[in-house]
């Protein structure tokens, strides 16, 4: 990455030009992702297996795997081996509290244990993947920032590592805290690994307050832009739901292209689009994936974002909500005849 006029810039970053492809092209993904669709329904896994079921494009998955480099691959490995204890015993005396003040101490557990942001919110249709079931109704969604110096290298393999370092140090605190809400006698299970879940994390964590979904297809935050991973812990421990948020970032991204301009794939759609019976911001999967998988991550949308650059974000929110509170008086300002 370099610097432009203030803002992040990808250096040289590979073309989408590929040494690999399929004989038989799968189905397309934006049809599995549902792109166009105008009825609700789940989503269907398209890329990461969670199960022993063969995807669509299954092939490429394997194959990210395998091309790798061992800095990912060390944390990837760890990452799945702690997550084996995801579940465990319950303890045999449940602690009762109200769902207000219990909430508080899961969410203060959750900072003790190194989250950055920390939401709760029910679990819906619409973050449950399509044959899959959740275990328990309520998320405890988490957020852990990544090393900014570090994703500054996106694409290349310094920022793949800093990803799965990420994902690995917030699946360790999710088992924690899953271990936390369990000792006081309530069933909880962590989701700490986007290659293998149930859920979908980006909107549970919408709906528990933890962002607003950006044009670049990634959550953005007020504390980190999109510089962050996300884990969650779902239990049946009576808690206090937290609202989603707003922080302005539509008013920002309608009229922002910095994803789109410096996305390699020319992927990131400059519209909201259909999907699954909701009009949101959405990347074409046939475009990205490719691009995603030769350079071990990409990551390049959420790194030059503006909203992701060190303490911009409270004062994106501040600017943007201060214009929108000005345009509001200004169209209810009487006209003088």
């Amino acid at each position: 990455m370099s610097l432009v006029n203030g803002r992040i810039r990808p250096k040289d970053p590979p073309p989408p030009e590929y040494a690999f492809g399929y004989l038989k092209p799968p189905r397309s993904g934006n049809e599995i992702n549902g792109l166009g669709e105008r009825e609700f329904r789940r989503a269907t896994a398209v890329f990461h297996n969670a199960g022993n079921a063969q995807l669509e494009w299954q092939a490429l998955d394997d194959f990210f795997g395998l091309i790798n480099p061992w800095g990912v691959v060390r944390h990837v490995v760890a990452n799945a081996w702690q997550l084996r204890r995801r579940n465990g015993p319950v303890a045999a005396r449940r602690v009762e509290a109200d769902p207000g003040e219990m909430s508080e101490r899961v969410k203060a557990a959750a900072r003790a244990f190194g989250a950055d942001l920390v939401g709760i919110a029910p679990v819906t249709d619409e973050a449950v993947f399509a044959g899959r079931a959740a275990p328990h109704g309520t998320a405890i969604c988490i957020g852990l920032s990544m090393n900014q110096d570090k994703m500054a290298h996106a694409p290349q393999d310094t920022a793949a590592v800093e990803v799965m370092r990420a994902y690995r140090e917030i699946a360790r605190i999710a088992l924690r805290l899953g271990r936390y809400v369990r000792r006081l006698g309530w069933p909880a299970k962590a989701y700490g690994n986007p290659n293998s879940t149930d859920i979908l994390h980006i909107p549970l964590a919408v709906a528990a307050g933890l962002g607003q979904l950006g044009k670049h297809g990634s959550m953005i935050s007020k504390e980190h832009g999109s510089n962050f991973r996300l884990a969650a812990v779902l239990t049946d421990l009576p808690l206090a739901l937290d609202e989603p948020v707003d922080i302005a970032v539509d008013d920002l991204c309608l009229g922002c292209k910095r994803c789109v301009v410096d996305c390699p794939p020319d992927a990131i759609f400059n519209e909201k689009q259909w999907i699954r019976g909701g009009k949101r911001w959405y990347v074409d999967f046939d475009k990205c994936i490719p691009y995603f998988v030769k350079t071990h991550g990409c990551a390049i949308c959420i790194e030059v974002c503006p909203w992701s650059r060190p303490g911009q974000g409270p004062k994106l929110v501040e600017k943007l909500m201060a214009k929108r509170r000005r345009a509001s008086a200004t169209a209810s300002t009487p006209r003088a005849l």
